[in-house]
């Protein structure tokens, strides 16, 4: 089975090599890493950049909105970058003010538009704002709410304005029933796999720090949640990643030698 991990967040340096080749021999052969600020976002092109199999995001998580995003629309142009985010809104957690996670939502919302590039969202405890700025601003071609958190009804939200859900390790959970009732409606040609390592690591890895190798455990879980056996998840995901990202199939995998 071939793998693509298309969340993560890959360490600058030496830990990102052994991150790259774990997953490699794990048939983890593609990986896209997320940028989360302008920084960030610089870090994970180069580490794309030195890595064939690798591809970059650059954008500004909710939790850095404060710092806004000037400087972003040139990092877009960049051979390595395949997408506009992560971006959205974070109620949780609320490190940056309301409006200004919305004002910077909406701003990554355009540059996807201007750019042709997909949107990678991210939305915790607040889908209603989430789905309002998305109507307003228009939802880009290629849309994926990333560590998809939400339950059946968020699902459907989702899929009705043409969104692709990408699930976590949260499948794998024994208390993520809403999740597994998500995955369990997503058509398989809209549904893609991540980790979002180093964190939330998969069951039974649970607790420890998570790593790209570990996205076959996400798509077992997701299989189980959808009564289909894992290896039609492994190459529906690896293809729809593709497609979404416009990426070519054939393309040195993970680990290897361009």
């Amino acid at each position: 089975m071939r793998w693509f991990d298309n969340h993560c967040h890959l360490e600058n340096g030496e830990a990102a090599a052994t991150t790259v080749a774990e997953a490699a021999r794990a048939g983890v052969e593609r990986l896209v890493t997320v940028g989360t600020s302008l920084d960030h976002s610089v870090e994970a092109i180069a580490i794309a950049r030195e890595h064939p199999g690798v591809s970059a995001t650059a954008g500004v998580h909710p939790h850095d909105a404060s710092d806004g995003i000037e400087g972003l629309a040139a990092l877009l142009d960049d051979v390595e970058v395949v997408a506009v985010g992560e971006c959205g809104l974070d109620y949780h957690y609320d490190h940056s003010p309301r409006e200004v996670q919305r004002a910077v939502f909406a701003a990554q919302i355009g540059l996807a538009h201007d750019t042709g590039l997909p949107l990678v969202i991210h939305t915790r405890q607040a889908w209603d704002d989430t789905f309002d700025i998305l109507a307003a601003e228009g939802v880009p071609e290629r849309t994926v709410f990333h560590c998809f958190t939400g339950g059946a009804v968020e699902a459907r939200r989702g899929l009705d304005i043409g969104a692709v859900l990408s699930f976590s390790g949260i499948v794998t959970f024994k208390n993520a029933d809403d999740v597994r009732g998500a995955a369990m409606i997503c058509p398989l040609d809209r549904l893609m796999v991540e980790t979002d390592s180093p964190y939330l690591a998969p069951s039974p890895n649970r607790g420890r720090q998570n790593q790209p190798a570990w996205v076959p455990l996400v798509g077992a879980g997701v299989a189980a949640a959808k009564g289909v056996e894992t290896e039609v998840v492994a190459k529906s995901s690896w293809d729809l990643a593709h497609r979404f990202y416009d990426l070519d199939a054939l393309a040195c995998p993970a680990g290897g030698r361009s």
